[in-house]
């Protein structure tokens, strides 16, 4: 059985040489011919550099693999998620298409099950989220993950295929659960690096963490997730992950905000315009979020880290 990985970022180059590691017939697709070339001569990726591919990895840029596909992960951006999947519907129809990503599409306000839904409609959807940085699924470090598909046979498939010694899924059907706790908590992440980024302290973090994890649930609940995903790897697994680490993208740009300073442009930083979507999706809603509006504020260059500190500290007080 051929799996194909979409996108040869850190994520995707991690998934494909654990599964190629386990003995999966694996093609990995990047966009750029030479980059792509290079890689089959070095042996590396240059967004996973420290990590040998193995011999039997497949490297190409041609899209023609994405036909003879069994499963295809889709490791590319959300933002470019549904672009991709247009320039690719007809050779991805009717396939397994586990989307890696995290986030809320801007133009959709939906998650990745949702774009493949509307882009690729024969598709079966699934998503695949949870604690994880690239580095350690590439070394063999332990990690475990949720795998989210509403078909329950074919999610249990799915994750016969995709586990390894060393990438360990756990099933659910709850895909709302699981994308909305895996885009939410880039959010929160960016909220606990600037706090750092300002030296607000660890108590702070740890107080946003929890009021941002409250926040998580309140709006998935809302929007149709079960409360107990969000308790799992997806939710609060992953919160703990991205809040308190420097290997996440997210936090770093927080943390870079909380000091002032400007953050690499050519990283991809997925809860910036999720917490605009969550924004927008809060507005059309009615939901009470916090910690959201105050992160798009300050993405948006609308507040000052001392003002959204002081928006967050003026609210009203109430029971915990």
């Amino acid at each position: 059985m051929t799996i194909a990985v979409a996108g040869a970022g850190a994520f995707g180059t991690a998934l494909a040489i654990t599964l190629a590691r386990a003995g999966r017939d694996v093609t990995i697709w990047g966009r750029d011919p030479e980059a792509m070339a290079e890689a089959r001569q070095s042996g590396r990726m240059p967004r996973l550099a420290k990590a040998p591919l193995p011999d039997t990895l497949k490297i190409t840029a041609d899209a023609a693999i994405f036909g003879d596909a069994r499963v295809v992960l889709l490791a590319v951006p959300a933002q470019k998620l549904g672009g991709f999947l247009s320039d690719h519907a007809t050779a991805l129809a009717g396939k397994p298409l586990v989307a890696c990503c995290k986030g809320i599409d801007l133009a959709t306000l939906t998650g990745p099950s949702g774009v493949i839904a509307q882009r690729v409609s024969s598709a079966t959807a699934a998503i695949l989220t949870g604690p994880s940085f690239a580095d350690d699924i590439a070394i063999g470090l332990p990690t475990a993950l949720t795998l989210a598909c509403r078909d329950s046979a074919a999610g249990e498939t799915l994750q016969e295929q995709l586990t390894t010694p060393t990438l360990r899924l756990y099933r659910t059907t709850d895909v709302a659960g699981a994308e909305l706790g895996g885009a939410l908590k880039n959010v929160i992440a960016i909220a606990c690096g600037a706090c750092i980024g300002a030296g607000l302290g660890q108590s702070a973090r740890a107080a946003l963490m929890t009021r941002g994890f409250a926040e998580m649930v309140r709006i998935a609940t809302q929007l149709g997730a079960e409360a107990d995903t969000l308790a799992g790897l997806s939710g609060l697994g992953d919160l703990a992950l991205t809040c308190t680490s420097d290997l996440s993208r997210n936090y770093r740009y927080g943390v870079a905000l909380g000091q002032g300073q400007s953050f690499d442009a050519g990283v991809t930083v997925e809860g910036a315009a999720t917490a605009l979507a969550m924004t927008q999706l809060g507005a059309q809603h009615g939901l009470d979020l916090p910690v959201t509006t105050v992160v798009n504020a300050l993405v948006q260059g609308d507040q000052t880290v001392a003002e959204a500190l002081q928006s967050l500290l003026s609210r009203p007080l109430k029971e915990e």
